[in-house]
């Protein structure tokens, strides 16, 4: 097995990106470089040594050249800890960049089209779902892996309902492929997400949206494998 494989078999702490945040120094919309750039990149540094296995690479605002440039550099830090490198939505950037994978939302290309573009390259490709439906309708077009929430009410899905934790077990069990839990988890609550069930989780702001990233990776996984 490629310790990419594993990585993917394997992972319970999984990081995005918000860089349309206010409380995140980047590269601004116009693509400028600098201490921005900088700072992206040691958060993410930062996250891996705390214990991040996943990194999605999303943001709003900024261009695609910004995000190449960016998306390249971030691509050398996860070959050199061996950690996975996901780019949101667009699946022409992930291929630009060669990152491990792409990310796919319910109204973003279908999976099977996602596939087609990506050709015999071996690339993830993973799945947002709000319901047991969807999560099963994922996996049969061929997911990676599927996002499941979200758990809590967040601002990153204001449009989402919580989907709540008692739905976590009924899902993991009608499933093989990884499940990652997202939506609102953060360290006051992601004990009940891994006591409904849960052993991956994916957050935005708990991890990106705080001053010292690598601490709050450390807290965040030295919650979820210590009772």
């Amino acid at each position: 097995m490629s310790w990419k494989n594993e990585c993917l078999k394997n992972f319970r702490l999984y990081a995005i990106t918000d860089l349309k945040s206010p409380l995140t120094p980047a590269l601004s919309p116009g693509g400028r470089k600098g201490e921005g750039s900088s700072k992206i990149l040691a958060d993410i540094e930062g996250a891996f040594r705390g214990g991040v296995d996943i990194v999605q690479l999303r943001s709003n605002v900024f261009s695609d050249r910004v995000l190449l440039e960016l998306g390249e550099k971030i691509r050398r830090i996860t070959q050199k800890v061996r950690k996975l490198f996901i780019v949101n939505d667009r699946v022409d950037l992930m291929l630009a960049m060669d990152a491990d994978g792409v990310h796919l939302g319910q109204e973003d290309l279908p999976i099977d089209i996602a596939r087609r573009m990506i050709g015999n390259r071996k690339k993830i490709i993973g799945k947002s779902t709000h319901s047991l439906k969807q999560a099963l309708q994922a996996e049969r077009e061929g997911a990676d892996y599927i996002g499941f929430g979200p758990i809590f009410e967040t601002p990153t899905k204001p449009t989402y309902p919580p989907v709540g934790l008692q739905t976590i077990r009924e899902v993991m069990k009608r499933i093989k492929i990884p499940m990652v839990c997202i939506g609102g988890i953060d360290p006051t609550n992601v004990k009940q997400v891994i006591e409904a069930g849960a052993h991956r989780i994916a957050v935005v702001r708990a991890i990106f949206g705080v001053p010292d990233v690598y601490q709050a990776a450390c807290h965040l996984r030295g919650l979820m494998e210590h009772d």
